[in-house]
């Protein structure tokens, strides 16, 4: 069984600092593809990052230059460093297996996502 457990989420004023953490179980963890992937309230979920198995990144336009992902495989899990936040990263953030960067599919998303942790920005 897939699981995936997100932590580190908060509430941080503007400008401020977080760490989201993703431990992974249930599968071959090193190969996969891990995504990292919000939902505002009253929206739909949006891509935020991309890792692969040897660490290549890819991000949202929206958060280039202040958020920075990283895995570990030792240890089965991916982190997300997130800087300069802005109001406007308030969401549920989740850690999701697979490519969701050009290809959002739901069905995919639910089947494969952590419960997720909320982050508000707010001053």
């Amino acid at each position: 069984e897939v699981q995936l457990v997100e932590s580190g989420g908060g509430m941080v004023q503007p400008g401020g600092s977080l760490k989201l953490s993703c431990v992974a179980s249930g599968f071959t963890f090193s190969p996969q593809v891990m995504s990292w992937v919000r939902q505002a309230p009253g929206r739909g979920p949006e891509w935020v990052s991309i890792i692969d198995g040897v660490g290549k990144m890819a991000y949202t336009d929206s958060v280039k230059g202040r958020f920075r992902a990283t895995r570990d495989n030792a240890k089965n899990t991916i982190s997300l460093y997130m800087n300069g936040l802005k109001p406007e990263d308030t969401g549920r953030y989740y850690c999701v297996r697979g490519d969701f960067q050009y290809d959002f599919i739901m069905r995919m998303f639910e089947m494969n996502r952590g419960q997720g942790t909320q982050v508000t920005v707010s001053s």
